[in-house]
Formats: C-alpha cells, sequence, structure tokens
C-alpha cells in the first residue's frame, strides 16, 4: 500500500469507529454523541466504514500497522504510527478499558508525560510581572495585578460583538495574505455560558461559541478569533480540504479534528494563530501572551496533579487561583475537564501543540516558509512528525 493507499484506508476506519461510537446512548457514549471526529469534511470522499462491534476497527487497525511499518522511516511513518497507537486507546476506551490517565496523556494524545516545569513556570511568571509593571501595573501582589489588568482591559459586555466583528476582518485579511485564502468563509458569535471551555469553534454552523462567564481583554478576544477561526481551526479545516481535493495530501488529512494525536498540532496552530499572522500589536497582546502560555502549563500539570497524583480537587482549584491566576469559573472548567474519562487528558494537548508548532516555527526561514505551510496546514500532523521539519510528508507518499 502506498502512503496515500494507507491514508485512504486509515480515514474510513477512523470515521467507521466514530460512526460507531455515536450510536451508543449519551449515557454509554464518552463523548456525548460529539463523536471521536467532531467536524468531517470528507464525507463526499470517504465513506466510514461499517462496524458493528469492536473486534472489527482492532482487526483494521493492526492491519494497518502492518502496511505502515513498510514505509520508509520519515514524518509521514512516524506520524501514521502515532495515529495508530492514538486510536488503538480510543478503542478501548469506547469498548468499556480503563487506560491509565498517564497511557492517555502519552498515546491518545501524544503529549509528555508529568507536570510542567516550575523553573518555566516561574520564568511566564516573572516575565508577567516585568510586563505589568511597565504597563502600569506595579502594586499588589501578581494575582492582584493580574485581576486589576483584566478588570480595567476587559471589553463592556455590549462591546464585544463590535469588537469581534474588527478582529476577525483583519485577522482574516492577514490569513489570506500570509496563510491561505479563505474566501468567503465567515462565522458569527454565538455567546454560550456554563461551559467547561473558553471558546469552540462550530465549523459547520458557522458560530463562535463563547463562554460569556468569563471576561474577556481585546487581546485574549483576537487570541481567541486567531484561534478558531483565522488561522486557527476553522482555516484549517479548509486547507486541509483543499490539499486532498488537490491530489497533494492523503484522505488522512481530513482528520485533523480527531479526539486523536492530530488534536495536538490543531490546538497549536491555535494557539500560534496571532503569531501565525503577526498580529501582536502592543503591550496588551504581549502580556496576553504570557499569560496563556502560563495558564496553558499550569493546566496542564493541575490536570496530572488531580488525575495521577491524588492531589485533592480544591487544593489543585487553589493552585491554578493561585499561581495561574486564572478567573473562577476557567478554574472549575479546568477540574471538570481533566476529571472526564476520555476529554480530561486533551488539556495537555494545549501546551504540547503550542510549543511543538512554536519550536518549528520559530526556526523556519523565509524560504521554508511556502513548505512549512503546506506541511502544518494541508496534512495532518503529530507533534513528533511536525518536529522533522524541514523533512516534510509529501516527500514521503
Amino acid at each position: 500500500m502506498t502512503g496515500f493507499d494507507i491514508g485512504r484506508e486509515l480515514t474510513a476506519v477512523t470515521m467507521g469507529i466514530d460512526a460507531f461510537e455515536r450510536t451508543k446512548a449519551n449515557g454509554e457514549s464518552l463523548l456525548d454523541g460529539e463523536g471521536l471526529v467532531p467536524i468531517y469534511m470528507g464525507g463526499d470522499i470517504v465513506a466510514p466504514r461499517p462496524y458493528t462491534d469492536w473486534s472489527a476497527p482492532r482487526a483494521d487497525l493492526a492491519a494497518l500497522a502492518d502496511a505502515v511499518a513498510g514505509l520508509g522511516e520519515g514524518p509521514r511513518k512516524t506520524f501514521l504510527e502515532g495515529m495508530l497507537r492514538s486510536l488503538k486507546v480510543a478503542v478501548r476506551l469506547f469498548s468499556g478499558a480503563a487506560p491509565s490517565f498517564e497511557e492517555k496523556v502519552t498515546d491518545l494524545v501524544g503529549a509528555p508525560a508529568g507536570r510542567e516545569d516550575p523553573e518555566l513556570i516561574e520564568t511566564a511568571r516573572d516575565r508577567l510581572d516585568a510586563l505589568l509593571t511597565r504597563a502600569g501595573f506595579a502594586e499588589g501582589g501578581l494575582g492582584a495585578r493580574v485581576s486589576a489588568w483584566e478588570k480595567q482591559k476587559a471589553i463592556p459586555a455590549d462591546r464585544i460583538e463590535a469588537v469581534f466583528r474588527e478582529l476577525m476582518a483583519e485577522a482574516k485579511a492577514r490569513t489570506d495574505a500570509r496563510i491561505f485564502d479563505t474566501g468567503a468563509y465567515d462565522m458569527v458569535l454565538n455567546p454560550i455560558r456554563n461551559a467547561h471551555y473558553t471558546a469552540r469553534c462550530s465549523f459547520n454552523e458557522g458560530k463562535m461559541d463563547l463562554n460569556l462567564d468569563l471576561h474577556f481583554t481585546r487581546a485574549a478576544l483576537k487570541h481567541l478569533v486567531c484561534h478558531e477561526v483565522f488561522p486557527g481551526h476553522s482555516t484549517q479545516l479548509l486547507s486541509t480540504r483543499a490539499a486532498v481535493d488537490a491530489g497533494e495530501a492523503p484522505a488522512d488529512a481530513l482528520l485533523i479534528t480527531a479526539n486523536a494525536i492530530t488534536g495536538c498540532v490543531q490546538e497549536g496552530i491555535g494557539d500560534q494563530g496571532v503569531q501565525l499572522i503577526d498580529y501582536i500589536e502592543d503591550e496588551d497582546d504581549e502580556i496576553h501572551l504570557h499569560l496563556r502560555r502560563l495558564r496553558s502549563a499550569c493546566q496542564t500539570s493541575a490536570a496530572w496533579m488531580l488525575m495521577v497524583e491524588g492531589v485533592p480537587a480544591d487544593e489543585v482549584a487553589d493552585y491554578l487561583r493561585e499561581t495561574a491566576m486564572g478567573q473562577e469559573a476557567w478554574v472549575q472548567g479546568r477540574l471538570r475537564m481533566a476529571a472526564h474519562p476520555f476529554r480530561g487528558p486533551f488539556i495537555a494537548s494545549y501546551w504540547a501543540g503550542n510549543e511543538a508548532v512554536r519550536r518549528v516555527r520559530e526556526r523556519v526561514t523565509e524560504a521554508q516558509w511556502p513548505d512549512f505551510l503546506k506541511t502544518l496546514y494541508g496534512h495532518a500532523n503529530s507533534p513528533a512528525s511536525l518536529d522533522m521539519f524541514p523533512q516534510t510528508p509529501a516527500q514521503d507518499h
């Protein structure tokens, strides 16, 4: 089998797993009807493999592993090996097994095990300290100063929609010029409450859910626009479909939204979105960048503390309040997500994905930028396969 043949087979199997999991009643489904692949743009290209029990997808995944073993070494093989490990863990979870949290983090998500480096977290806090002082927020402890900055810079509720539209227009223009032409695609704001997440891209409905239990600075809303839409999730969905249609990428590029190892790089593209389109304008953007980096590292450590080390939930909440300086709705949402048997380990995908994309982005030369974009926006990647750039998946087909 060629790399493209394997990609088509992998997509049929993955979407078969997705379809079979969705047949469960909500009380039995680990993903409450969301599915293994929440957004799939390839229904007219690759149909799901029909499954009626979990033994058949296990056999198909084993056969795919044999086919992948025959590929030459490179990012394509590395990605496929990681994706198959991830799907095998997903099938175990869907069929009633209980892999450890550590196994889910490393094999399902593709992120490193353990807490994040405490020294890195302290360095991020020190950087925030310096930036807030320079911005005139110099009185009191760091947490109080972050809170004062967020409160003073918060967008009034009656201005959220207007600021969202302004940010969307600029982010789209930058994305179209620098990353990928998104054509007529647009997304409207959909305010929600009482959610475990801050924002979410409802691509098919053209809506960006925004959790108004939280307060947003312009810098925070800009990050969410870039993460969810331009040049983040929506842009990646459009670009991978275009790459598959053009015959430049195998069908598994359409699996980028899978709750699997692809999620790390998907979240990394989102979290690096502002930098990818060079949209850092002022000191508020710099403050938010370092605050988000701090919170991403802290939530990864917090999930590990709660689920592996057995630290009581109230102590983990205090850690998120004091070290990450998170708003209460965010703290409670992180605890709920961490405890979820399937979604929990994906907390680690934000930090791991951000670092995976950042490391490569920062070393890419101007001459390499077009190939970097083809790799990042035209193919499904894992952190390990992306890290092999400038070797590209296209070289392995």
